[in-house]
């Protein structure tokens, strides 16, 4: 049986001297699932593994501890356990680790989409283990998402109706992951769009590993007009904008009348509810732990049953 030591970010197993998302050194080494604050390690004092992606992405924002760079599918002794890397579908880079051992399998998913981001490195990942630990954001019913197409759609269509009415078109949307898909779906309009500026280097790595973003150019309120802008939730003062919120959580801002968005468009970089639960079931683990949840009784009590 695995000892699973829940960390304020991450976990921690002890016996197979391995830390999957944890922030602070340990005795052994530390996986990292993906680039996001939340997951991503916080001290130079450890060892972190990563796949080639992640590993680009960390240091650029501004990680300086030891890296080893490990591509998907791969496997990887270490001093107790195995680890593969497999691509999760949620940002570029971003792995579900598989780890095997004496003391039993497991799977952590980190942060996860299926069907993959198309900014991705798509989704892939082993059944019959004896532990899933999976992340499950979105995991209520209420959230069921329309297909990547529908919704990059309209991203385009509401970026070229603004235009046409004189206005500038801005879209929320995180700098790491977000952007890249908003800029993605954009592309095919030709468009130059505005960037804030931390999302720079991140689009250069996207680009580095060959993800079309378009063209796009750092944030000018001088020179905005006639162009998109792609942006975090008030981090920009656009004059003469129309908003759209592109999120997961618009799915419930829309809903709502003090969102601060003209429009909301629920593309999200999670599972939905039914992609989860169907996730689980090719699983087939011998044992479900649920993180991130808004209720994670709701999908326990679902997969059990």
């Amino acid at each position: 049986m695995l000892n699973v030591l829940p960390q304020p970010q991450g976990f921690h197993f002890p016996e197979l001297k391995l830390g999957l998302d944890v922030s602070r050194p340990i005795d052994g080494d530390v996986v990292v699932s993906h680039a996001h604050g939340d997951h991503m390690p916080k001290s130079k004092r450890l060892h972190a593994i990563a796949t080639p992606a992640t590993a680009a992405l960390i240091r650029a924002r501004g990680f300086r501890g030891e890296l080893t760079e490990l591509a998907f599918h791969q496997p990887m002794d270490l001093e107790r356990c195995r680890i593969t890397l497999y691509p999760a579908g949620h940002i570029l880079g971003s792995a579900m680790v598989h780890v095997e051992s004496d003391a039993g399998s497991l799977l952590y998913t980190g942060d996860f989409k299926t069907p993959p981001s198309p900014t991705s490195d798509g989704c892939s990942f082993p059944t019959n283990v004896d532990l899933l630990i999976t992340e499950a954001t979105f995991g209520l019913p209420i959230y069921k998402w329309e297909p990547h197409e529908v919704l990059f759609e309209q991203i385009r269509e509401f970026a070229t109706s603004t235009l046409e009415e004189g206005m500038t078109p801005v879209f929320y949307g995180y700098s790491l992951g977000k952007t890249q898909e908003i800029l993605h779906a954009l592309a095919p309009l030709g468009l130059m769009s505005q960037v804030y500026q931390a999302a720079m280097p991140l689009n250069r790595i996207y680009e580095d590993f060959r993800v079309n973003l378009g063209s796009y150019e750092r944030y000018d309120e001088r020179t905005v007009a006639g162009k998109t802008v792609v942006c975090p939730q008030g981090s920009l003062q656009v004059d003469n904008a129309r908003t759209a919120m592109v999120s997961g959580w618009a799915a419930l801002a829309s809903r709502s009348r003090g969102s601060g968005s003209h429009a909301h468009i629920a593309l999200s970089d999670h599972a939905d509810y039914f992609e989860l639960m169907r996730f689980i079931e090719a699983v087939n683990p011998k044992e479900l732990k649920v993180v991130h949840s808004p209720d994670p009784s709701v999908v326990d009590f679902m997969w059990r049953t």
